[in-house]
């Protein structure tokens, strides 16, 4: 697909817009000021796979916890403010790489000239958020309720007061929980600015309900070439923000690398716990980022052979054990509770040949 020519921004050593590559994003769920907590979960969201972290920053020991948090993580780190805009300040003055901001829950002109200015001094871009669930009231009378335009022009009205202010280091994210008027919003202001745009269904929902919307509405919006970084929004472990954003970005082939996990819906013929199995294989291809080939999960004997060698690599279910099969030979038979570490080997072994 042809991806819309957006300007390129710098967050700390990444780049988003400008055609470079769609960058990951999720945000801590651990209080900030819990500097262990926090620099934990974001070492594990690096490993999975994360681009950029947010983090919230409700307090002044939060702003300043940053300054320790930086220190130990090895992505950029992002401060999100509401509110009170000498947490902003703050925050940069922490080594914050960007910062999230609606400028019109910050207050009087004058608290987002005081923000902007600590930005431009320190080269920091902002990121303008606007949800549909924060839409002023002029708008939401102007346009008879909450609607794809009246979020569109309360961005814009936000960046123009930032442009006004003399900066343009700027990325815009405008979302809603409904899904088809978050698409209609993103194609609306696709033709009306060239700023980088974060992408993402706000307050999704669950696993499931969250993940459906969220590749329903990212996949539209992607497939048009809109978006220069996204998050998945989840209510639960932001690991699994990663995992979905990953498979929603090679699912478009706007990502490549990384292992492909198939496995079969199962059936009365299962012999093994495959949903188990498939899930702990997912769990594992995180791990395996370097290598871009397809692992098969198969329940039975009847399929599973046939689909398994159309894979890199794969496994089919027998009574109590598995056939491993690689590059549509099979190897050997696997007792049921050695498949994992068997795939393991197996995928240990591919990663050391490709890396030689």
């Amino acid at each position: 697909m042809e991806r819309r020519k957006t300007r390129e921004i710098h967050i700390g050593d990444r780049v988003i817009g400008g055609g470079n590559p769609i960058l990951i994003q999720s945000m801590c769920n651990t209080k900030t000021e819990d500097v262990e907590a926090t620099v934990g979960q974001i070492l594990k969201l690096e490993q999975a796979g994360c681009d950029i972290i947010r983090v919230a920053v409700p307090t002044m020991e939060a702003a300043e916890a940053i300054r320790a948090i930086k220190r130990r993580i090895h992505i950029p780190i992002v401060a999100d403010i509401h509110f009170d805009y000498r947490l902003a300040i703050a925050a940069m003055e922490c080594g914050a790489d960007k910062i999230r901001i609606n400028p019109g829950n910050i207050g009087a002109r004058e608290r987002v000239q005081a923000v902007v200015e600590k930005a431009k001094a320190y080269q920091i871009p902002i990121r303008v958020g606007v949800n549909s669930g924060s839409l002023e009231k002029p708008l939401i009378e102007k346009y008879g309720g909450v609607t794809a335009e009246g979020i569109v022009e309360s961005a814009l009205e936000k960046v123009a007061l930032i442009e006004e202010l003399g900066y343009d280091n700027l990325v815009i994210s405008i979302k809603s929980s409904d899904v088809m008027m978050c698409v209609r919003a993103h194609e609306l202001i696709s033709r009306k600015t060239t700023y980088p745009l974060h992408v993402g269904i706000t307050e999704a929902g669950t696993l499931i309900s969250g993940n459906i919307k969220s590749s329903v509405g990212l996949g539209i919006i992607l497939n048009q070439g809109i978006g220069d970084t996204i998050r998945v929004s989840l209510t639960g472990d932001p690991l699994e923000e990663i995992k979905s954003a990953k498979l929603i970005l090679r699912t478009l082939g706007l990502r490549k690398g990384g292992i492909e996990v198939v496995s079969c819906p199962t059936c009365g013929r299962t012999k093994i716990d495959l949903i188990g199995l498939a899930n702990q294989v997912e769990t594992m291809a995180t791990e395996f980022d370097q290598l871009d080939i397809k692992v098969a999960v198969m329940g039975c004997v009847v399929n599973g052979p046939g689909e398994a060698r159309e894979a890199d690599l794969g496994v089919a279910g027998g009574i109590g054990e598995g056939l491993l099969i690689r590059k549509g030979e099979v190897i050997r038979k696997i007792p049921e509770r050695d498949l994992l570490q068997a795939l393991r080997g197996e995928l240990e072994k591919m990663a050391a040949e490709q890396a030689r």
